[in-house]
């Protein structure tokens, strides 16, 4: 990218402060996309753990929740719409912020490019249904879906965000509902007569082995990634530094419980034997089959269609949150100056969400026109899903490292002390500067990267097609950031300048980076 000269941070670079709490929780509800992940994520496991998705989403939501906690103890007091790219970047150095920020962008960008893949695949099970199954059913094409679910995105992400954070709302509110009553329904009768309700689906053994258990949690990360993307409105929103991390904890809390509580229901509810696995395995809409098969047809269909506006929504809440990735990016001199724009009703980084959504649209032509990815599904929009949100999760995966240090550094660097204290937190506070609450700054963070760091390399070993591995395309994505903070030695100069001028820091308290220029 072109290197300009520094922008100084005026008040028509910064979005108005406008946005209650609620719109900040809309945006990571989105992004985390209840009814999409429990539609469609636990297909690709259920063959390598079997029964045991439900521990995997345990053990996931235990390693989530340490992430979060690093993400709070930053939040508490930084807040920037470049989320991890500023939080790491004021406490480790520019360098080491642009390396997560390009990591977590790749994320979104993954998560974007593959939910239209799904979209497809849930528009046809919709389809399907309302044919009553038809062999002969008519089916939409993947071409038709992509240009249509990036063109209303372009359309919302023009609009107020306070309006689009409202339509956020609404959509996940149908699908949680949804999910609730069938829940209840599934219980209720006892899951599938061959089974029941079988609790044996939380230990190991009797199919369930570590190392499938470990693999299959990097779809439980997919499941909650974005859950930090209320950060990214961390300039728009009121009151951040309370906002910003209740929004955080909330929506762990929400979605924590609900998805252990539904992948359960829905283990139990096909069953844990091998027929019942395999059903769930093969199954377009998880959600949607149970519901025609537990309560009637009717049901189901609007379950299917709670996925297909629910991974909608993901759809735009990652395209918004990358775009502010890219505005925050440019505005900091990484960038063309018109993607630092701010644009539309609302005055959001209008430019530079298009700029993401028209690279979304251009990968999923050439894969519709090149049938690649091919994992052996025989579908091609799914194998898309499967293969670009796969990758982002893993490159969110090396933006969550990053977190995990930076909480550590904050907590414990004397640098920050004056900046920890100016929260006026009292000192036997959680989050405060007593001896406990550093205990827990440094312990908590350091459990979630050995968590991280055991999932991403059970998810790296074994894998010898690099061209067909998710795992590998998150990781090139990743690298080729590494590359880049290495090499943009001025740019980065100027980034540590602009990153202390917007968050009111001294630029003396925004260290360099530990990353040498050859």
């Amino acid at each position: 990218m072109a290197q300009h000269a520094t922008r100084q941070t005026r008040t028509d670079d910064r979005p108005p402060r406008r946005l209650p709490l609620w719109v900040a929780v809309a945006l990571s509800l989105a992004l985390v996309g209840p009814t999409l992940a429990m539609a469609g994520n636990g297909q690709g496991i259920v063959g390598t753990v079997g029964k045991g998705m439900p521990l995997v989403f345990l053990i996931g939501l235990v390693g989530v929740a340490l992430v979060g906690y690093g993400f709070i103890r930053l939040t508490r007091r930084l807040n920037h719409a470049g989320s991890v790219y500023a939080l790491v970047g004021v406490v480790i150095g520019p360098r080491a912020g642009f390396f997560a920020g390009w990591a977590m962008l790749g994320a979104y960008v993954g998560f974007a490019v593959g939910l239209v893949g799904l979209i497809t695949g849930f528009v046809n099970a919709l389809l399907l249904e309302l044919q009553n199954g038809r062999h002969d059913a008519f089916q939409v094409s993947w071409l038709v879906v992509t240009l249509v679910a990036v063109a209303l995105s372009a359309l919302l992400a023009a609009r107020d965000t306070k309006l689009v954070g409202k339509i956020l709302m609404v959509i996940e509110g149908v699908g949680i509902l949804g999910m609730v009553v069938l829940v209840i329904v599934i219980f209720a009768k006892g899951g599938a007569q061959s089974t029941g309700v079988d609790f044996s689906a939380f230990s190991l053994g009797n199919g369930v082995d570590f190392s499938g258990v470990v693999t299959g949690v990097v779809a439980a990360f997919l499941s909650w990634a974005g859950f930090e993307a209320c950060a990214a409105l961390g300039e728009e929103t009121d009151d951040p530094r309370r906002n910003i991390p209740r929004a955080l904890a909330g929506t762990l809390a929400l979605t924590g419980v609900l998805f252990v509580v539904v992948m359960f229901a829905q283990t139990i509810g096909f069953g844990t034997d091998a027929k019942g696995l395999a059903a769930f395995g093969s199954s377009g809409n998880t959600l949607g089959d149970l519901g025609t098969e537990y309560l009637n047809q009717p049901f189901g269909i609007v379950m299917i269609f709670a996925g297909v506006i629910s991974a909608f929504a993901c759809l735009l809440a990652s395209a918004s949150t990358a775009g502010r990735l890219l505005f925050a990016f440019a505005r900091d001199g990484f960038g063309p100056a018109r993607l630092a724009a701010l644009d539309g009703p609302g005055r959001s980084p209008r430019n530079a969400t298009w700029v993401v959504l028209g690279f979304v649209l251009l990968v999923n032509l050439l894969a519709w026109a090149t049938g690649w990815p091919d994992l052996g599904s025989g579908n091609t929009s799914y194998d898309s899903y499967a293969m670009f949100a796969t990758a982002g999760a893993v490159s969110l995966m090396a933006a969550y490292l990053m977190a995990e240090v930076a909480a550590v550094v904050f907590v414990t660097s004397a640098r920050f002390r004056s900046i920890r204290q100016a929260d006026g937190v009292d000192a036997g506070d959680s989050l405060g500067e007593g001896e406990g609450s550093r205990l827990l700054g440094v312990a908590l963070p350091c459990l979630g990267f050995a968590f991280i760091a055991l999932v991403l390399w059970y998810n790296v070993k074994g894998q010898h097609h690099p061209f067909s591995s998710p795992a590998y395309l998150g990781l090139t994505w990743a690298a080729v950031g590494l590359v880049g903070a290495v090499a943009a030695r001025g740019v980065t100069r100027r980034m540590r300048t602009s990153l202390a001028d917007e968050l009111a820091i001294s630029p003396a308290a925004v260290r360099k980076s530990q990353l040498k220029t050859p």
